[in-house]
Order: C-alpha cells, then sequence, then structure tokens
C-alpha cells in the first residue's frame, strides 16, 4: 500500500536554498488554484482561480488576504495591494504561473510562484502556503506524481535524476534520451514481442485440439534470437553508458616530486592542490570531477609513494594505495628532468595489472629520462609540462581516446546508464538465453512459457508497470524536495 495520498496537495521550494535572483515554489494539486487565491493579489485584481493556463501574472504574495469576487486593483504607484488592511503583510513582489491539468508536469493543477530568490523571502512563501492547505512534498514527490498520474513511466522518472546529476555533456544526452523515452520505446517493443511469442505459446497449450497452429520451432528460435541479441547489445553497450553517467575514476600517481599536483591544477585549470619543490608536500588524496571530451573523470591525486617518514604519512600512503586499486586508470607520472630511479620502476612493476597512461612531465626542463625504456613498456607516453600547461590538451585525447576507442567502444545502440535497469535487463536476458536451451532440447511448451513470463515481470518492473512503494521510496528519496 502507498504511504502518501495523491489527493493532496503538495508544495515545496524547488531552487537552490541561498541568495539568487530568482526562487521558486512550487504547488501541484487539486486545490492548487485556490490555495493561490488565498495568497496572491494580482497587479489587474483578477484571481488564480481565473487565470488561462500557461500565463504568466505579475503581483505580491501577501499573508492575511481575503478572497473576494472582485478584488480591487492595487496602486501600482506605490508597488503594493491597494486591498491591504493593517492586519496583511506583503510578502514579496512575485511572478505567479498557472498550468492546469492535465497539460503539467504532474498532470495536476500547478502553479509556481517566482519569488525574488533570498532564503526569509522564500520560506515566507512556502510557510504561508502550508497554512493555507498544502503539505510539504516528499522528496521527488513532483515527479513521483507525474509517474502515477501516467504522464511518464519510471524509466523516464528516473532520467529526471540524471538529468539533474549530469557531470558532462555526454551524461546529459543520455538522461535526455531517456527522458524522451528511447529507452522505454526498445523495451516496451522487446515485451511486445516477447508477449506475441507468449500468446502463441498459451493458445497451444490451453487449445491443442481447437485447430490453433502448431509451434514451429524454427519461427520461436529465430525470434528468440532475435530479443536475446537485442538485450545483449543494451548490455554491451551499459558498460559505456555507466562511464559517461559516473565518470572513471582516474588516480595520479608517481614518486614524490613528480608534478603530480601541479597535473591536477593543470587539468582543473585552476590553483586546488599545494605545489612547492618540497617533497612529500601532498600528504592526503585530493579528488575532483572533471569533463574531459564529454567524459565525467573523477581525478585523484595522491600522495606519493615513498617509505613512511611518520604516522600521517604511513596513512597517506594507504590511502594512495587503496585509491589506486580502485582506480579505473592510472596516470603513470614520470620526471623527465630526472634519470628513472628505482622508486619508479618499483611503481611500474606494481600497477601491471592497472589501465596505465605513462606521462612524462616536466619537459620545459632539460631532459634526462630514458624515454626509449619506457616507451618499451607502455604503448603510449604523453610529454608534458604540467607547470607550463604545455601539451595538457594531448593529454586529455589520449584520457578520451582510451575511452572511446579503446576497450569500451563508441556504441550505436542505446545507452543504459542506470544499474537498476542494467540489473533488470540481465536477468530477462539470462532468462531469454534459457529459453532458447530448452527449446533447442524440445523440453515442454509450459516451462518455456513460464520463463518468458518472468522474463515480462523483469521488463515491467523497469517500466513500472509494477511496483512496490518501497521501490518508489527507494528511487524518489534520491530527489531532492523541490522536483
Amino acid at each position: 500500500m502507498l504511504k502518501y495520498n495523491l489527493e493532496d496537495t503538495i508544495t515545496a521550494i524547488s531552487t537552490p536554498i541561498g541568495e539568487s535572483g530568482i526562487g521558486i515554489v512550487r504547488i501541484s494539486g487539486k486545490d492548487s488554484l485556490l490555495i493561490a487565491d488565498k495568497i496572491f493579489v494580482s497587479k489587474d485584481g483578477e484571481r488564480p482561480s481565473n487565470f488561462k493556463t500557461y500565463t504568466t501574472h505579475y503581483g505580491w504574495i501577501v499573508s492575511g488576504h481575503k478572497t473576494q469576487a472582485t478584488s480591487p486593483k492595487p496602486n501600482s504607484k506605490n508597488l503594493q495591494p491597494a486591498a491591504c488592511s493593517p492586519q496583511q503583510d506583503i510578502i514579496d513582489e512575485v511572478i505567479l504561473t498557472v498550468m492546469r491539468a492535465p497539460k503539467s508536469y504532474t498532470k495536476e493543477d500547478i502553479v509556481e510562484i517566482n519569488c525574488h530568490g533570498g532564503i526569509v523571502a522564500l520560506r515566507r512563501a512556502l510557510e504561508l502556503i502550508l497554512e493555507n492547505g498544502c503539505r510539504l512534498a516528499e522528496p521527488g514527490e513532483f515527479t513521483k506524481r507525474a509517474f502515477l498520474n501516467g504522464r511518464i513511466d519510471l524509466a523516464q522518472a528516473e532520467a529526471v535524476l540524471d538529468i539533474i546529476r549530469a557531470k558532462a555533456d555526454s551524461a546529459l544526452k543520455i538522461g535526455v534520451e531517456q527522458l524522451k523515452g528511447a529507452l522505454s520505446h526498445k523495451i516496451n517493443n522487446l515485451r511486445k514481442d516477447l508477449l506475441d511469442i507468449l500468446s502463441q505459446l498459451e493458445a497451444n497449450i490451453d487449445f491443442p485440439e481447437d485447430g490453433v497452429t502448431p509451434v514451429n520451432q524454427k519461427e520461436l528460435s529465430q525470434k528468440l534470437d532475435n530479443i536475446d541479441k537485442e538485450l545483449k547489445d543494451i548490455l554491451n553497450a551499459s558498460k559505456y553508458g555507466r562511464i559517461l553517467r559516473e565518470g572513471i575514476s582516474t588516480v595520479i600517481c608517481g614518486k614524490p616530486n613528480v608534478g603530480k599536483s601541479s597535473l591536477l591544477n593543470a587539468l582543473l585549470k585552476q590553483e586546488r592542490s599545494i605545489v612547492t619543490p618540497v617533497a612529500g608536500t601532498t600528504r592526503d588524496t585530493i579528488e575532483e570531477i572533471i569533463n574531459i571530451k564529454g567524459i565525467p573523470v573523477r581525478i585523484v591525486d595522491t600522495a606519493g609513494i615513498i617509505e613512511p617518514r611518520d604516522l600521517i604519512e604511513k596513512k597517506a600512503v594507504q590511502r594512495s594505495k587503496r585509491c589506486i586499486d580502485l582506480a579505473d586508470l592510472v596516470i603513470l607520472l614520470f620526471d623527465g628532468s630526472k634519470r628513472l630511479t628505482q622508486e619508479d620502476m618499483v611503481l611500474i612493476r606494481k600497477l601491471r595489472q592497472k589501465t596505465i597512461l605513462s606521462v612524462v612531465n616536466k619537459i620545459d626542463l632539460k631532459q634526462k629520462i630514458d624515454k626509449c625504456s619506457i616507451l618499451k613498456r607502455f604503448n603510449c607516453v604523453v610529454n608534458i609540462s604540467a607547470k607550463k600547461l604545455k601539451n595538457i590538451n594531448l593529454l586529455e585525447n589520449a584520457i578520451a581516446n582510451l575511452v572511446y576507442n579503446g576497450k569500451i567502444n563508441t556504441p550505436e545502440s542505446i545507452l543504459v546508464s542506470n544499474l537498476r535497469h542494467i540489473e533488470l535487463i540481465k536477468r530477462t536476458q539470462k532468462l531469454v538465453a534459457g529459453v532458447i536451451k530448452s527449446s533447442d532440447n524440445n523440453l515442454p511448451i509450459e516451462f518455456i512459457a513460464q520463463n518468458i513470463k518472468d522474463a515480462l515481470g523483469y521488463l515491467d518492473e523497469l517500466l513500472g508497470r509494477r511496483f512496490s512503494a518501497d521501490l518508489l521510496d527507494k528511487i524518489f528519496n534520491e530527489f531532492c524536495i523541490g522536483k
């Protein structure tokens, strides 16, 4: 049973709290316009309940306002309602927008109040709305209502959060395509194909002697193979989609004083890490997210891997090693102004199992490093000067190349980045693969039909055709309250 009441009218601040030009308070539900009548005085004297849909109106949010059939017009010279009595209090000068059901975000009547962006004005407006019959929205409840009222399916609802959290253009594009229904369309088509197969099987099970056309084993296998291939294509592309959504974890690694912090600053294009000539300046990991060629890169500057001199350095080295173990990519940095040392060779050996991008830093200085020796060990070496910002673009291109043209190719199929979706598609594909095997082994069609029903159940769960309150709570609790 659902824990919330769709009959309630809900409200929340839909913009970040803090000083800004505009802050928005949103109201959704059957009483939205009646509540707006109680708190809003328009410049032209009209009530919000009389406003046409998709119109905006200038006026004031006023506490203690008494709704009248014909509200007196305010005095525009003083920029305040002439009808205000001593008991009334002007909270803010606002623009009010009306969007009537069913053509709104939630398919309910919506009122949005554009206040000035100060926290006091927004809070006072919100409190006044709550006093007049609204309740505070739960996290993501506006989007939850859009789903429950049938405007979007569950996969599209989750795409809203992906758009909000997108850290690069590529991640934004995935979210927008999913919100438009690209994934939903594909899943619905697969669902229809499975339903067609199931209906044919069940007709043979229920009416074996009524002239029903027997199942054509060859056609059945071909249809199932096509479905299996489409599911596998989606799963293969999902590896790429996850990277674009969550980014790749990248660690800058090297012996002390090779320029790791300088490189982080160069990639960020700002002074984020402290840089000094003293080895061991960085004594903790520093993490930032940067956008490299449309790829979100979670980049970590680590403390130099050294023999620790004290407890703090010991902890720093331990943390650096953990980051390296978990990293998708390691940028192994060498000092081009010095010869390779035993410390460099130890790092090369220890990182053999990782995906490494080797980088020679300090090319602005006289070069002493044996670059041929490095090239023997690595397919690609990028030469840079982090301090002089030289060839940083070549390093960015090399990082992007590892993603786009390396093990993970740019796919033409739909990109799935949501872990819940990926898991449900995996389960569906596993069942379809099992059905193919059962069909090839001539197992009873009753057994095959049940597996197809289970596969359909997973697709229905992905789209939200079946759901539990716990599932919705888990999904929408990740949203902010105003969305």
